[in-house]
């Protein structure tokens, strides 16, 4: 079941005996999507960091007798009018490709499962097992100057509130944009699309770290 405001959330267990270490969202989301894989232990990316690993004890994974278990949810990615959903489990950004303004220009959307995008604290209330993402989307008027700006208050979380800043939670939601957008699903440019669909899958799978 998602957590609930204040709940516990982790146990700690034994550590599985054919554990596997990935050390990226990209590898978290491959591996989880592997039919009857081993079970995986967050070792880094922006899920590792919302669930508080560190270097440290990142390190130490593999070797641990004790790990804290975790159940999280996932995104199913759906562009334009592609067959099979992506399966992400960190976040999905859409924004303007290189050569067309990039993040200083046009609309921006983040999609977050996780807190984190690198060091940039992007979504302070995300929780990756809460049933919802936290949507961030940024208006396409806002000035180059203003981002600037926001962008050098994301590793602290206070770029919100700003009037071109909207925020919301939700458990499915689409977009339409009206040229097409890069779309960066947990760090990796996926592909360029005109349409976004995403369903959280709650209780999608269970990690250790």
């Amino acid at each position: 079941m998602t957590i609930k405001p204040g709940q516990a959330w982790g146990r700690p267990v034994p550590r599985p005996p054919d554990l596997v270490v990935v050390h990226s969202d990209v590898e978290l989301a491959a591996g989880i999507s592997q039919e009857r894989g081993s079970p995986i232990g967050v070792g880094g990316g922006d899920l590792a960091r919302t669930l508080g690993v560190t270097s440290a004890s990142a390190g130490t994974l593999a070797t641990r007798p004790t790990v804290n278990e975790y159940t999280i949810d996932l995104l199913e990615v759906r562009l334009d009018d592609a067959d099979e959903p992506i399966v992400a489990c960190a976040h999905v950004v859409a924004r303007s490709p290189w050569g067309s303004g990039y993040w200083l220009r046009g609309r921006i959307l983040a999609v977050m499962n996780a807190e984190f995008i690198g060091e940039w604290d992007i979504a302070p209330r995300g929780h990756p097992n809460d049933g919802r993402v936290e949507v961030v989307d940024v208006d396409a008027s806002m000035s180059a100057r203003e981002r600037l700006t926001a962008r050098r208050r994301l590793p602290t979380g206070t770029h919100v509130p700003h009037p071109s800043i909207t925020t919301r939670s939700m458990k499915t939601g689409s977009w339409q944009f009206e040229r097409p957008l890069d779309v960066i699903v947990d760090g990796r440019r996926t592909a360029r699309a005109s349409r976004l669909s995403i369903d959280v899958l709650a209780d999608a799978a269970t990690v250790y770290a």
